[in-house]
């Protein structure tokens, strides 16, 4: 059974060793990971899965409700573009608020916002709700990446940080293919129970997502972000817990010394730092590519089962097809474990990128069958070795009192992205058709390369402190 990760803990009555008046940065840094580190990453990556549920749920909406509610272009946009206008506002919000109030509050906030909400819109009566409903649930889920990448990084190792943070994404990323084919076989069952098969993917993501909920309860918080509010007593408190409990595991063997050399002081960060000396560089790059990753990476998730019926496809098959092409997320995301750490961020970054935009011109052009299925697979095989080495090397490139706002405002424009695209690209997609939209985006891939190889830190390997 499943061992919850510890809460909050009374000093330990178990004798530690010297380094107990080290930072907490340095003692988490240094020690060995073990079972707390793997089940503390399963319960924080799995949700992981409900944002990536959400943008293929966009999809799906707008293909299922197209003919029963006689939906024109412009409304299956705002079908897809309404969570994602929830998590531009949720993404700048929670993030923001979690560098002033906690990381382990806004995960008991997000979650439990987006389920109540997603459950909420499984009961709306005609678009209008329905539209307001997935708005609101959308801010729940906002920051919900942004806080597993930026807990996970201050519980993390630095030695195994890139690998169990692509652990983390790669739990969620196995239900997305599940999720997929779940979705198709009740969208074509037309009704379960009485009620219609699309609102049962609402009612099945909100449910989820209360479970995950429950499991994160006693969940620590960072004793990163208590260092920095000055709260040293609770933090010491909890990283002794996470020692004992490591040293308990090794059949009490000393643990390794703290690198007194190496500490640096942890302190609050005015938010108008990321726009000055070295921050304001890496800002800037991180903008520029988070609006610029939303086309290639979301762009195909949120589309897929629209441009697989533009291409004359039934709406249950262009489903299925995409839920194969789907079974790429989570191979991706494996694929990744082993390369995350031996390969710099910034390299592996733009390798991956320029495999979703060849993947892409083969995906938009073609017009077989098989070759759409392998095209989509290969291509949401490189998106997860993308985006899992992104999501590490964005908690890399800013400290811990600005982390979360940081990652958060940057990642919001991608949201915001999200919103626009759906517009443009059905557009595009109507006039021009597939072909059109996937050598745009091709385009814009090649600009991200640029702007990450050409601006962006090396990280790898480094502390958090140090990069």
């Amino acid at each position: 059974m499943l061992e919850s990760a510890p809460s909050t803990p009374q000093p330990s009555p178990t004798p530690v060793s010297p380094s107990i008046a080290a930072s907490a940065a340095a003692r988490l840094d240094r020690l060995p990971a073990g079972r707390w580190h793997r089940r503390i990453t399963f319960i924080v990556g799995i949700g992981a899965f409900f944002d990536l549920y959400e943008i293929f749920l966009g999809g799906v909406l707008a293909a299922a409700l197209a003919e029963p509610w006689s939906l024109t272009s412009t409304q299956k946009s705002m079908v897809i573009a309404s969570a994602f206008l929830g998590m531009f506002v949720g993404a700048n919000v929670l993030s923001v608020l979690a560098d002033r109030f906690g990381r382990r509050l806004m995960f008991l906030v997000n979650l439990g916002g987006y389920s109540l909400f997603s459950l909420l819109a499984a009961t709306a009566p005609n678009l209008e709700w329905l539209l307001v409903l997935r708005l609101l649930s959308g801010i729940g889920l906002g920051a919900e990446l942004v806080l597993v990448d930026t807990y996970l990084a201050e519980f993390l190792p630095r030695a195994v940080r890139g690998r169990y943070i692509a652990y983390a994404y790669t739990f969620g990323f196995v239900g997305v293919p599940v999720a997929a084919l779940f979705g198709a076989r009740v969208v074509a069952s037309r009704e379960l129970l009485g009620i219609e098969g699309w609102r049962w993917l609402l009612i099945a993501g909100a449910l989820g997502a209360a479970f995950i909920q429950l499991m994160r309860t006693r969940l620590p918080e960072s004793p990163r972000w208590l260092s920095v509010h000055g709260r040293q007593e609770e933090a010491q408190c909890i990283v002794t817990d996470i020692e004992n409990r490591v040293r308990e595991e090794r059949g009490g063997t000393e643990l390794p010394p703290v690198p007194l050399a190496d500490e640096q002081p942890e302190r609050r960060i005015p938010l108008r730092e990321m726009f000055r000396g070295e921050f304001r560089r890496r800002t800037v790059m991180w903008w520029i590519f988070q609006v610029l990753q939303t086309v290639s990476y979301y762009g195909f998730g949120s589309l897929a089962p629209i441009v697989l019926a533009s291409k004359g496809f039934t709406v249950t098959t262009s489903l299925g097809y995409a839920a194969l092409s789907f079974l790429g997320y989570p191979i991706g995301s494996a694929l990744s474990i082993p390369l995350i750490d031996r390969i710099e961020r910034r390299t592996l970054i733009v390798a991956s990128a320029l495999g979703i935009g060849v993947c892409g011109l083969v995906f938009g052009f073609a017009e077989s069958s098989a070759v759409i299925v392998v095209a989509g697979f290969l291509l949401t095989v490189c998106s997860n070795v993308f985006s899992n080495a992104f999501h590490v090397y964005q908690t890399e490139i800013f400290p811990t009192g600005l982390r979360s706002s940081a990652i958060g405002i940057a990642y919001s424009l991608s949201r915001l992205t999200s919103v626009i695209l759906p517009f443009v690209a059905l557009t595009v997609l109507e006039d021009l058709g597939a072909a059109a939209v996937f050598t745009g985006s091709a385009v814009l891939v090649v600009l991200l390369c640029l702007d990450v190889a050409l601006l962006g830190p090396r990280s790898t390997g480094r502390s958090l402190d140090h990069v």
